[in-house]
């Protein structure tokens, strides 16, 4: 697992590439906010958080896929790590942030997550 890397995957530069050209002031991996979001837009009070589908147990078909080899410790894996996304979502409820989840299935359709991040970068509060 030590190859997995944690920042700077294809899914997140792709999302950088389209958030450039939309809103281009973000910050990256802010270690002093909760789960130290992928993107984070200070000003606005918005977070932009990238997962890969299987490391965050997403319900699509890549997520869903559950590895036949020590499948209770990736159960147990990746259970925590739904856990502990839901409480830095409530943590920025809590701060009046708001939060927007990326999945990497859903990097298939350019046009569909540019109107998405268009969409929560200019909806207030």
């Amino acid at each position: 697992m030590r190859a997995v890397k944690g920042r700077d995957t294809t899914p997140e530069l792709a999302v950088r590439k389209i958030l450039h050209s939309i809103a281009p002031f973000y910050r990256l991996h802010r270690r002093d906010l909760p789960g130290a979001p992928d993107i984070a837009y200070i000003g606005r009070k918005k977070v932009i958080f990238v997962h890969g589908c299987f490391w965050h147990g997403h319900d699509c078909k890549r997520g869903a896929r559950m590895p036949k080899a020590n499948a209770d410790y990736w159960a147990k894996k990746i259970a925590g790590n739904r856990a502990r996304d839901e409480e830095h979502r409530a943590a920025y409820a809590e701060m009046g942030w708001r939060v927007l989840t990326v999945w990497e299935c859903e990097m298939r359709d350019e046009a569909a997550l540019r109107r998405r991040f268009e969409d929560f970068l200019s909806a207030s509060g």
